[in-house]
């Protein structure tokens, strides 16, 4: 296993990170929290972040926590799938298309909520499981699954998340429709 420091793999995937960031600052606006500080990048870590004031309910700390994960999830498929046709279906290698690629997997490396994401869910998810708030249980799988996502991150996890979306079901699709 080839082990690559965090800012490396960050600013190669640059892309990923501030559309992260912006997805949360999009739903943040969206449902009325007040974004106190913003980073949309830089070499460090975290590479990014959204400092915003508490949110009010549970659905709106589940969209602000989950919500960039299928943003970054859609856009990297949005870009992937028509960049792959050129090189799949007609066999071109086309610069433009690889350009494509490469910003399409690091949207999609950086889909997962970070473990701060997964920690104010799992604090408001409780509070509104007492309250027998469906999507608030529904939610303890999933903050558990964000913190084995980024527990396999050591192991390229997320770009190979990023890959799969992009690359793996264009793939699919296309090989299916050919």
């Amino acid at each position: 296993m080839i082990i690559i420091p965090g800012w490396l793999v960050a600013i190669a995937t640059f892309p990923g990170v501030i559309v992260h960031e912006a997805a949360h600052m999009l739903f943040c606006r969206w449902r009325g929290v007040a974004v106190l500080d913003v980073c949309f990048f830089r070499v460090g870590n975290p590479a990014g972040y959204v400092v915003h004031e508490e949110a009010k309910d549970f659905n709106t700390s589940f969209l602000i926590s989950v919500g960039p994960f299928f943003i970054n999830s859609v856009l990297c498929l949005a870009i992937c799938f028509p960049a792959l046709w050129p090189i799949h279906v007609f066999k071109l290698s086309d610069p433009l298309s690889y350009v494509l690629l490469w910003l399409g997997v690091s949207i999609g490396a950086h889909a997962f909520p970070s473990t701060g994401d997964a920690n104010g869910l799992w604090a408001h998810a409780r509070v509104a499981a007492r309250r027998m708030h469906p999507l608030a249980i529904a939610s303890f799988p999933l903050v558990v699954l964000i913190y084995v996502a980024h527990a396999l991150a050591f192991f390229w996890f997320d770009v190979l998340y990023g890959i799969g979306v992009g690359i793996g079901l264009p793939m699919l699709v296309i090989d299916r429709l050919l």
